[in-house]
């Protein structure tokens, strides 16, 4: 792992309360699990961002061996690591994500208006 990858990722966590590592960016997702976690997020309300690591090898080797996750979407809160929606689904059923966010964020999101195209 370079140093100027493990800074570059450093930076980006700790620019934003929450920062997913996936597949496209955005407003692009290029894998349905990135898409997946864009629309998790996009339903609690709270402010994030995605990082497109499909055409960095570098980073997303340097994220695997730093998290000891092997996939993507890779999902930051307030710098810590917690996986994908596989483990932030159940966590938001039982009320415990909300109350990370809540801490994160120091206050309630503002639910989005979706649209559901399928």
């Amino acid at each position: 792992m370079s140093d100027q990858i493990d800074q570059e990722i450093a930076t980006e966590v700790a620019a934003n309360k929450i920062l997913v590592y996936g597949k496209g960016t955005k407003s692009m997702p290029r894998c349905g699990f990135t898409l997946e976690t864009i629309e998790f997020f996009d339903r609690l309300g709270y402010p994030f961002d995605v990082v497109d690591v499909l055409e960095n090898p570098e980073k997303r080797e340097a994220l695997s061996e730093m998290t000891n996750w092997p996939t993507l979407p890779k999902v930051f809160i307030d710098g810590k690591f917690y996986g994908d929606t596989d483990i932030l689904g159940p966590m938001a059923q039982k009320g415990e994500l909300q109350e990370i966010l809540a801490q994160a964020f120091g206050d309630a999101p503002q639910p989005k208006a979706t649209i559901q195209l399928r």
